[in-house]
């Protein structure tokens, strides 16, 4: 067989070694893909879903407090995030298919580029074999010039054709890695998205815990939840009291140089959507709604299992639940953080909370989930403020729940801050 020949065979063959792995994994990849359609196209229903039951509770919150309206709330925000955890498992599994099928493509690019090796290898001991003869023989065995001028053409071809050939499979391949890292990437936020909603089927659980203690403490009888209404509502304006009084004992020299600029926007947003419903300070709403006349904070709408974010870096220094001691007559479940900044701030009526004291937070950890515990009319966020040097957690005996202790952070009047003061500008 002729030198050129030989080499012709091996072109051919490390070409088909090149072009079938695609061919042969086709099949795979279709089936895969046609997996991760239906995935997005239960995802785009079940995201409808979702979008329908917030639009009702929206509405349902737009109205009168009953007992029937509570009733539902309370069924529509279990049937929610049944609906989300769905979701989030659709997510999951499709982006489980992303990775198999890149992670094929990219075991028979490997494959296909360790074959390559192999084959050059081969053609350089060939190539290094005819070089044995003198350069005289091969001229006088071709007996034509024109032979060898086609021989040393046939080479170049040959080797540029080999240098192509492993330039786009080493991109191909990187691509592909690329690719399965950037899916991967994804994957692990999916997973830990997965177990925020493995959290939410706990506070499901509890919202169906809870729709079952109010049936049975009201009897379905509107004129018994009205009256529960009514003990709750003077149990809190009572703790109020008890917290002003404390409070308003309390000296603190508010030092400005250790705070960060008001407006430099030291805080990321605690949700990932923001719909401000109660300003800090005194406004209309809160000499209507507190005892004092202010509001010490501002709250935020937030549907039972949202993701509550940390503000900045910092640290967990206590969590609590002011339910367990005086129910439904302050914060409820809270998480109390100080950060790095000289600010502090306390997020209330939590309805899970996932951090401990000690905890080290970085901007954008989920902290808890938001809910409706403590004295809360519907499910929000409530996010206060304070100079880190003037708030504490503190203990102080309670009047609205006579022989019961309350802790909670308490701090002077001048301590406590405008959130809207350092968290972003609203668009």
């Amino acid at each position: 067989m002729s030198y050129f020949r030989k080499n012709s065979i091996v072109l051919f063959a490390l070409l088909a070694i090149f072009i079938c792995p695609f061919f042969s994994n086709a099949d795979t990849a279709a089936d895969l893909q046609n997996k991760i359609d239906t995935q997005n196209q239960a995802l785009t229903k079940l995201n409808n879903e979702i979008a329908q039951y917030q639009q009702q509770l929206t509405v349902i919150g737009q109205n009168k407090n009953t007992l029937n309206n509570e009733i539902k709330t309370l069924t529509l925000e279990s049937q929610k995030l049944s609906a989300s955890i769905k979701a989030s498992q659709a997510q999951i599994d499709s982006a489980n298919f992303k990775i198999d099928s890149l992670g094929a493509s990219i075991q028979s690019d490997t494959n296909s580029i360790t074959d390559l090796r192999a084959a050059i290898a081969k053609n350089l001991r060939d190539i290094n074999e005819g070089d044995n003869d003198p350069f005289g023989q091969f001229i006088t065995s071709q007996g034509s010039l024109s032979d060898v001028w086609h021989y040393i053409g046939e080479q170049d071809s040959f080797r540029q054709g080999m240098r192509e050939k492993i330039s786009e499979l080493a991109t191909t391949m990187q691509t592909l890695a690329s690719n399965k890292s950037q899916v991967e990437t994804t994957k692990k936020t999916l997973v830990a998205l997965n177990s925020q909603l493995i959290d939410q089927h706990t506070i499901n659980m509890q919202t169906q815990s809870q729709k079952s203690s109010l049936l049975a403490s009201t009897k379905n009888s509107e004129k018994a939840y009205q009256a529960l209404l009514a003990k709750n509502l003077a149990i809190k304006t009572q703790m109020e009291s008890d917290i002003h009084d404390y409070e308003s004992k309390l000296k603190f020299i508010l030092n400005p140089s250790l705070l960060p600029p008001a407006g430099s926007s030291p805080f990321a947003w605690p949700l990932d959507h923001i719909l401000i419903t109660q300003l800090f300070g005194k406004t209309v709403d809160s000499v209507r709604l507190y005892a004092t006349g202010t509001h010490n904070g501002v709250d935020f709408a937030a549907s039972v299992g949202t993701p509550v974010k940390s503000m900045a870096n910092g640290v967990v220094a206590g969590t609590g639940n002011s339910d367990l001691s005086c129910p439904k007559a302050s914060y409820g479940k809270w998480v109390f953080i100080r950060y790095d900044n000289g600010l502090a701030s306390i997020y209330g009526h939590l309805s899970l909370i996932k951090v401990t004291e000690g905890d080290r937070v970085s901007t954008g950890d989920v902290v808890a989930y938001s809910g409706s515990t403590g004295y809360a009319t519907g499910p929000h966020l409530h996010v206060g403020v304070f100079a880190n040097t003037g708030v504490q957690i503190t203990s102080f005996p309670s009047k609205a729940c006579v022989g019961r202790t309350l802790t909670i952070p308490v701090a002077a009047a001048n301590a406590y801050l405008d959130p809207l003061l350092y968290l972003p500008k609203q668009q």
